[in-house]
């Protein structure tokens, strides 16, 4: 038996400065604040084209734990657009916020990587179609993005609704 998740619904994050990251992931992402908890000093915010409850939780613990290092945890939350031209706007806006810190291709998904103020890194990325996997369907490589070349092959492409697998007749 195993639990059979369909995707990632939510992340929660702890933040030094609640309202710093809000304002972060409201400019960036464009998310709204769907809900408050006062109590747990917590926001929870979403994603202007989900239909989710809220796709990302953020808790308050103030300033003293310092910035994020590397270690065992979390290295990334990634959000997925649904066009490689959604990727370029982003590193644009990633670039303004003086948040992107890297880029590269995978094969099958392209990626920026940034941070929010408390350093916790997010990749922004997009998924190639399905049909166009082969050689990355089982691998994933670290190469050089080159975000012009797959903008002038892929434009206008949308890949999301291939998240989900189709079950076969007679799956539950």
């Amino acid at each position: 038996m195993v639990v059979s998740a369909v995707r990632l619904n939510h992340a929660v994050l702890h933040v030094s400065d609640l309202e710093r990251s809000l304002d972060f992931y409201q400019r960036v992402f464009g998310m709204e604040v769907v809900a408050r908890e006062p109590r747990a000093n917590a926001a929870f915010l979403k994603l202007p084209r989900s239909g989710n409850h809220h796709d990302l939780g953020l808790f308050g613990i103030g300033g003293s734990y310092g910035p994020k290092r590397p270690g065992i945890g979390l290295y990334h939350l990634a959000w997925q657009v649904d066009t490689i031209d959604e990727l370029q706007d982003a590193q644009v806006v990633l670039a303004e916020a003086g948040a992107l810190v890297g880029e590269s291709s995978h094969g099958a998904t392209k990626s920026l990587y940034a941070q929010d103020p408390d350093g916790n890194e997010f990749e922004v990325m997009w998924m190639l179609p399905r049909s166009e996997w082969g050689a990355y369907e089982n691998s994933a490589p670290i190469e050089r993005l080159d975000l012009r070349g797959d903008v002038e092959r892929w434009t206008g492409v949308s890949t999301s609704d291939e998240l989900r697998p189709r079950l076969a007749q007679g799956d539950a």
